[in-house]
């Protein structure tokens, strides 16, 4: 039997990644311009205004697809820069019309670039397991704390929700926990009555320590923002 999925050299990978990245970004501008169009074109209010709700829906969720590119090269990244754009645009794609606030806590802190966009893909995919299990279709929030303790940094969702008495981790949580070990960190959940809150531990490394020049001492209070308050802020 013939093999469906070639052999690729290591060298390979990442421009083909681009490529498949660079293509369903050209995807979504295509959808986004036929929606517009038919929104255009059609007579009635009602029907505008929803076709516009879907062209607007699948901007966000194109701008969350950007936000989850992996670098094209290694440098210093501003965690909390990423990790804003990246819960506003999970913010707006996903959890606004679940009725959830997503909040997020945390300092300027550097990251290579690499291991800061696991942890993105980390806290997008435990944001995302929130939503759909916590609530059962009610409104409810969502916390990300992103902190430094010493030698680690340390970074928290949590929710006000409820999870499932049976909960079955699946492909999304076997994901993070792939994405923790290339963070050579740990990851644990806990389940109360307040919520559900995971847990990311990673080690810190020393060039990023140095490049940030700073005593270790900061914590998540040093930068609250609600991504509901800046939304309505920027809309």
């Amino acid at each position: 039997m013939p093999e469906l999925v070639p052999h690729l050299s290591f060298a390979e990978e990442p421009l083909l990644l681009d490529e498949l990245n660079h293509r369903i970004i050209n995807e979504f501008a295509s959808l986004i311009a036929i929606v517009s169009r038919a929104a255009g074109a059609s007579a009635n209010d009602e029907v505008k205004r929803a076709l516009r709700g879907v062209a607007q829906l699948l901007h966000h969720q194109a701008q969350l697809h950007r936000a989850l590119r992996p670098p094209d090269q290694e440098t210093l990244v501003n965690a909390e820069g990423y990790l804003s754009e990246l819960c506003r645009s999970i913010s707006r794609s996903k959890l606004d019309p679940m009725n959830i606030d997503l909040a997020l806590a945390a300092p300027p802190l550097l990251l290579e670039s690499s291991r800061c966009w696991r942890l993105g893909m980390i806290v997008s995919e435990l944001i995302t397991n929130a939503a759909r299990h916590a609530f059962a279709g009610r409104p409810g929030r969502i916390r990300v704390e992103l902190f430094r303790a010493g030698a680690f940094i340390k970074c928290t969702v949590r929710d006000d929700g409820s999870a499932p008495a049976q909960f079955q981790p699946g492909r999304g949580l076997r994901i993070v926990e792939e994405l923790t070990k290339a963070l050579d960190g740990r990851f644990e959940r806990t389940f109360g009555p307040a919520g559900t809150a995971a847990i990311l531990i990673f080690p810190y490394r020393e060039a990023e320590q140095a490049s940030a020049g700073d005593d270790g001492s900061g914590t998540a209070a040093e930068a609250h923002r609600s991504l509901r308050t800046d939304r309505a802020a920027t809309s």
